[in-house]
């Protein structure tokens, strides 16, 4: 709070600490800035200050009562009348309500804020108070900045306190007095702080009592009278004498008459642009997705943006990046040629910041229309450009960052200046960025492909970028039954448009009834009739074909027979699909909850990757069609710590995480009402194998030798495998399915089976078997144990 000193608080009855209260020796404020006004009106009358100023005639200005802060006074008293309003000048209400400065008087006795400006209390959440607005300002305030308001106050008492013990003026350096103070100011209906910048400045204060011990430990600083430098040196110094006098200054250990103003800006565009500019240049920071994370938000926020787009062309390939403020972007490609009429492509190219007033009134290109489809109505686009000395100055990657408004003139001619000024430091950081992100190379392995990318810019021979004698851990969680669920939502869909075709037809032929006519609508009807039964595996595109070419092709003509066609022809339209041009109701069911599932998965295996990564460092890549397959490598040749026990470890974590996995499945399935279920495996092979990266194709790593083929054979027709005696498939929904080959194997893992059950993630049961000979591998076999449902899911 402001009135709490290093010695004392001031209570509710107006005094400090257990001390007596402290009788007001001063004239009140209102008083003080009278004869300050009318000195300045003597002074400067040929300033002209009222010359822009309202010259209607202004209604008396009411007077707020001050308490009086003595103990023997009662708080609910109103301080003496103010002067009348025909004493000030007539631009004071105007200084008073519109200035952007932030102006609050201080009172000395007791560090409370005893008048504040408009634009002060408004800046606080406080514009419905009356200008005493005591210690509820600081309320705003954290602990830490509230102490350094009272200490900017104290350096001001201090230097009355110099003047008085050595009766000389210039004992204290100005910049020391004046030194400006940035706090935070946050309110209730602000996402964000504000911050302002604050000094404190005093007029005339004089002295009229101090404490004897601060005054004798006053004398003790120095033997003679001080000049500046020795008080400053003092000042300077963490634990100098004077030091300790200044630690003692508080409202309980001095009386004084004068008056402390503090005076602010709000610098909150300022401070967020330097913020943003001293985080974009820490290569560093800026590297992790957190800091990337911290940065966006700054932009954000210093532009009032809603969302924030990354664009790179490079050859005749373009990328956009979305969703920045998630741990995975949305990344979409376009080719070069289909993007040139795109404002943000032009952007990119000329290399100049350019803002989009109304993104509706732009060609319709897939770039707009994708942001369109956002809600961005108005953009800002910083160009980034990013070059290699070894091409002679042309442009190795063009790209953009573009902040999008959900209104329309969103960004103004100030938003273009911060971006002009912000562009080189976020092309800095986004170069660094791009080989983090853009290339889509783990972080365990950057560091080798950023060594190879090195070797080469010097012009050295190409060599292979291989990490031996790695340990494989592979996992998949699979949605069975996605082949007959979409089999059936496309049966739907084919038979509700070929239902919705026939009443097209029986509608045209009451106005055209002929042969022709007849026998085409039973063509219709034997269709739907034939689609009761399924569909085979190019119905999709083969029946709708058909209707493309025998129903939809004739609606020119079939509008012409009568109203009921026409309604029928408008049903037909209504239920299509704009985007898939056919009925798409049951698939679209369908593709949301295949992507549900992933994503879901996804996150869960996510989650835990992240504290794998702090056992060992690792690589792991995540594949997501119907389910989500993870494949994860480690040794020391991704990480030089890598020892046996951190091998145990990351194989026990990828157990519990593939339980976890099928717990987020037993959630889904209730959530969707679907009949899918999703079944885990995990292979197991204790030996290692050699991973290379081979530059002509799309995957990242692929084994190498023939040695390591058994194991990618395996890990393509695991899923389908079945048990050689049942013929059942060996996965099973619910179920964690192991496969292994030796005996040792199955010892360690039986061991991290035990754990499972341990910690409940597993049932006791375990069934075991022999795997069906596969094409080329044979000897496998499985251990099944059934995954149990989390507690809360088990108790409901």
């Amino acid at each position: 709070m402001m009135a709490q000193g290093l010695k004392g608080q001031l209570k509710g009855d107006g005094t400090w600490g257990d001390g007596p209260s402290v009788p007001s020796i001063r004239r009140p404020w209102w008083q003080r800035w009278t004869q300050w006004i009318q000195r300045w009106q003597a002074q400067g009358d040929d300033l002209a200050l009222d010359q822009h100023v309202d010259q209607r005639p202004h209604p008396p200005q009411q007077s707020v009562p001050v308490p009086s802060l003595g103990k023997s006074q009662d708080m609910s008293q109103a301080a003496p009348e103010p002067p009348p309003s025909s004493t000030l000048p007539n631009w004071w209400p105007v200084i008073q309500r519109h200035s952007q400065l932030l102006v609050a008087v201080v009172n000395l006795q007791n560090h409370q804020i005893e008048w504040s400006s408009d634009r002060f209390r408004a800046l606080v959440g406080l514009l419905d108070r009356p200008p005493v607005a005591g210690d509820a300002v600081l309320t705003h305030l954290s602990p830490a900045e509230q102490e350094w308001v009272r200490e900017r106050i104290r350096r001001h008492v201090l230097k009355a306190i110099l003047t008085e013990q050595y009766q000389q003026q210039r004992l204290v350096a100005d910049r020391w007095l004046y030194e400006p103070l940035i706090v935070t100011v946050g309110q209730a209906t602000q996402a964000h702080p504000r911050y302002v910048e604050f000094t404190v400045s005093s007029d005339r204060i004089v002295i009229t009592h101090l404490d004897p011990e601060v005054r004798s430990a006053l004398t003790d600083c120095w033997s003679t009278t001080p000049d500046l430098g020795a008080v400053m040196t003092q000042i300077h110094q963490p634990d100098s004498p004077l030091q300790q006098v200044l630690q003692r200054i508080n409202p309980q250990t001095y009386r004084a008459s004068g008056t402390v103003l503090l005076e602010g800006m709000d610098v909150t565009d300022r401070e967020v642009a330097q913020r943003l500019g001293h985080l974009l240049l820490q290569r560093e920071s800026i590297l992790q997705p957190q800091r990337f994370s911290q940065a966006n938000a700054l932009m954000q926020r210093l532009f009032r943006a809603q969302d924030t787009l990354i664009l790179t062309a490079e050859e005749a390939s373009a990328k956009i990046f979305l969703d920045l403020d998630q741990p995975e972007w949305t990344v979409l490609s376009y080719p070069v040629d289909a993007l040139q009429e795109s404002r943000l492509f032009q952007a990119a190219c000329r290399g100049e910041v350019l803002k989009v007033s109304d993104l509706s009134a732009e060609p319709l290109t897939p770039c707009e229309q994708l942001l369109r489809d956002r809600g961005t109505r108005s953009l800002l686009m910083l160009p980034l450009a990013i070059r290699s000395p070894r091409l002679q100055g042309t442009a190795q990657l063009v790209g953009l960052v573009a902040l999008g408004s959900d209104q329309i003139d969103g960004f103004d001619t100030l938003d273009e200046s911060h971006a002009a000024a912000l562009v080189s430091a976020l092309t800095v950081a986004m170069r660094h960025t791009v080989q983090d992100r853009f290339t889509n190379i783990h972080e365990s392995v950057r560091w080798r492909f950023e060594e190879e990318a090195e070797r080469r810019s010097l012009g050295m021979t190409p060599e292979p970028i291989v990490f031996q004698n790695v340990y494989p851990l592979y996992g998949i969680s699979d949605i069975r039954g996605s082949s007959d669920e979409r089999n059936r939502a496309i049966q739907t869909d084919l038979m509700t448009q070929f239902t919705l075709a026939a009443a097209v037809v029986t509608a045209v032929s009451t106005e055209a009834d002929n042969a022709y006519i007849h026998q085409f609508r039973l063509d219709l009807e034997e269709q739907v009739a034939t689609l009761q039964q399924g569909v085979t595996v190019d119905a999709e595109v083969t029946l709708l074909r058909y209707l493309q070419e025998n129903v939809e092709s004739h609606f020119d003509y079939f509008s012409q027979c009568g109203d009921g066609a026409v309604a029928a022809i408008a049903a037909y339209k209504a239920a299509q699909d704009s985007e898939q041009g056919c009925v798409y109701a049951a698939r679209a069911v369908y593709d949301r909850t295949i992507h549900d599932i992933n994503q879901a998965l996804r996150a869960t295996w996510q989650q835990w990757q992240r504290t794998m990564q702090t056992i060992a460092r690792h690589y792991c890549d995540i594949e997501a069609t119907d389910g989500i397959d993870h494949m994860v490598y480690a040794g020391q040749s991704i990480d030089p710590s890598f020892t046996p026990f951190h091998l145990r470890s990351l194989r026990y974590e990828q157990l519990r995480a593939v339980c976890d996995c099928a717990r987020t499945a037993f959630r889904l399935k209730a959530e969707h009402s679907t009949k899918m279920d999703i079944t885990h495996l995990v292979l197991v092979q204790d030996s290692t194998v050699d991973i290379t990266h081979d530059e002509n194709t799309e995957r990242l790593f692929d084994v190498r030798g023939t040695r390591d083929t058994r194991y990618e054979i395996v890990k393509k027709r695991i899923d389908k495998a079945l048990d050689s005696q049942t013929q059942a498939r060996i996965t099973q929904p619910g179920c964690l399915t192991l496969v292994y080959s030796t005996g040792e194997e199955w010892q360690e893992y039986q061991q991290y089976l035990r754990y499972l059950q341990r910690e409940g993630w597993v049932d006791e049961g375990i069934e075991q078997g022999t795997v069906e000979p596969l094409q080329g591998v044979t000897g496998l076999k499985f251990a099944r144990v059934r995954v149990l449902p989390a507690p809360e899911l088990a108790g409901a």
